[in-house]
């Protein structure tokens, strides 16, 4: 399934319950659809994802077969060998829409969960007055995605920043030494469907941005450059095969 990350309608629900939601991402004109499989588990199911704008704020959304966000992984009591488990809209904008180094990749809204770690220490997600021990919280990222071998053929990682170097990158980069920043856009579930809504400076051309839908799993390695965080899993892409058909209007 990773190599799908490589190649850059009519659905009846009966039931389920993405019938309800006229304005989740199924409904949108202009969506990317994915029929339903019931062998996926059902909260990482995508049935369509989509991406709109309002000026400089656009709305990443994603309707799947379950419950968004009801599903997170298991804690293991250590950083090193746990999952992060996401849902992600990989687009075509460049990495320096969001203040990273430009040219370095596949630039990625991902909203997360992983429990053995915190990576939002500006902000304290269940409100209990530390920010640091939050991490199973849903939560959003920018991420920089580039094919990296070292996580197996064909498959991704969030990109390493070599010791020794510094790369730009934006205000809110939580000191990972990735390609990871941590902006503070909350996460909204309602039911089936997921919605991060995300701001851009004004001179961020975004008119036209391609996008894709992505739920996947990624593994942090317990040496530091191994590199860190590796996609593991690919659970389901919009398209079939990440070829971003979405269009940002």
């Amino acid at each position: 399934m990773k190599s799908s990350w490589i190649a850059l309608a009519a659905i009846a629900f009966g039931a389920s319950p993405a019938v309800a939601g006229g304005d989740h991402a199924l409904h949108q004109e202009g969506a990317v659809i994915s029929p339903a499989d019931a062998g996926k588990v059902a909260d990482f199911d995508i049935l369509a994802a989509h991406a709109h704008r309002n000026g400089n704020t656009v709305t990443f959304h994603m309707t799947t077969s379950g419950t968004a966000g009801a599903s997170v992984p298991a804690a293991t009591g250590a950083v090193g060998g746990s999952d992060v488990w996401s849902y992600v809209w990989p687009t075509s904008l460049d990495p320096s829409a969001v203040g990273f180094e430009s040219g370095t990749g596949i630039l990625a809204m991902a909203a997360t969960s992983h429990p053995d770690f915190d990576d939002t220490p500006l902000f304290d997600e269940n409100g209990d007055g530390d920010p640091a021990n939050d991490g199973i919280e849903w939560h959003s990222h920018w991420v920089v995605l580039t094919p990296t071998e070292a996580c197996g053929p064909g498959a991704l990682a969030v990109r390493d920043i070599p010791e020794g170097t510094t790369p730009k990158l934006p205000a809110t980069w939580p000191g990972f030494p990735i390609f990871l920043d941590s902006p503070g856009f909350t996460p909204l579930f309602d039911g089936p469907e997921i919605k991060v809504n995300a701001g851009f400076a004004s001179d961020v051309q975004l008119e036209g941005a391609a996008y894709d839908g992505v739920t996947s799993a990624l593994r942090v390695n317990a040496s530091i450059h191994a590199p860190l965080l590796c996609v593991t899993d690919v659970f389901d892409v919009a398209s079939g095969d990440l070829s971003l058909p979405g269009k940002l209007q």
